[in-house]
């Protein structure tokens, strides 16, 4: 098994966004109990929401992209790259999916190592050689290692709370709040949700972000070669320009997904949820040059 090595600046990053994350929500929290505003309500209904979005993601995932499990005898030589590559990680071998679209792209999904799902789209598999695949499944693979899903979805919590109170406050009039609150108070609530959503999607974005790079580092580590990631990453962005903007608009919603976004923007980098391509491939060369020390 491949010794899981940590980037401490990388690491730190993600540290600070998650305490910067915690000091957002633990004002918000505050702020609604100043204000009288009820929250067992609330956060049993956003519980209830975020439990069910983390337990049965994986299913609703397969479901939006239409991906369809595979056994061994359907996809021997896919299901013997992520047994071999599992070996080298540490980790029990996921589900194995296929999406039938022309899109070339790669996702895993599921809250744990234990019931993950990695899949892949044919237009991936008709694109790579077998050295840039592996590099891609490794990649996939070490978001299972790292549980980004279960990790992202905790950081989601207390923002889909204050989403939830900016969308339906108006119409429940900041649901049942006190005199204080049907005197104006809590027009004071929805203002301070809307900027509570504001900083903590872009943190949880920024975080999203950091995710992406461990896992290209991740890649790195189990493959031992950097370079068939970056071969890929560069292919498959390439590819995209080809691809039927109706079959990438089908696709856009899986974006934080995907190891590269189906739709993407020039505006998109502070929004983003994976770093410029520019990045992860200056980053995996660095990665690269410290193997070749």
């Amino acid at each position: 098994m491949v010794e899981w090595k940590k980037d401490l600046g990388l690491e730190g990053r993600m540290i600070l966004t998650m305490f910067l994350l915690a000091a957002v929500y633990l004002f918000f929290l505050v702020f609604l109990a100043s204000m009288g505003t009820p929250q067992t309500f609330m956060l049993l209904f956003i519980a209830l929401f975020m439990g069910a979005q983390y337990y049965y993601s994986d299913k609703l995932v397969l479901w939006t992209m239409n991906a369809r499990l595979v056994s061994e005898s359907e996809e021997p030589k896919l299901h013997e790259t992520i047994t071999r590559l599992c070996v080298i990680a540490g980790l029990p071998k996921p589900k194995v999916a296929v999406v039938d679209t022309s899109v070339p792209n790669a996702f895993a999904t599921g809250r744990g190592p234990k019931n993950a799902v990695v899949a892949v789209t044919t237009g991936l598999m008709r694109k790579l050689d077998q050295g840039e695949l592996e590099a891609v499944l490794a990649h996939e693979l070490s978001h299972v290692k790292n549980r980004d899903m279960a990790i992202l979805t905790i950081a989601s919590f207390i923002s889909t709370l204050a989403f939830y109170i900016v969308r339906y406050s108006f119409y429940f009039g900041a649901f049942g709040g006190n005199r204080r609150n049907s005197n104006g108070g809590f027009v004071a609530i929805w203002i301070v949700s809307i900027l509570v959503w504001i900083i903590s999607f872009l943190l949880i974005r920024a975080l999203s972000r950091y995710r992406e790079f461990a896992a290209d580092r991740g890649s790195a580590q189990i493959t031992g070669n950097p370079v068939n990631l970056i071969s890929a990453l560069r292919k498959i962005s390439g590819t995209m320009a080809n691809v039927p903007t109706e079959d990438l608009r089908k696709v856009e919603g899986m974006n934080a997904f995907f190891i590269i976004p189906a739709v993407s923007g020039s505006m998109m980098s502070l929004i983003s949820t994976h770093p410029s391509m520019e990045k992860r491939i200056a980053a995996l060369e660095k990665i690269q040059r410290e193997i070749e020390l």
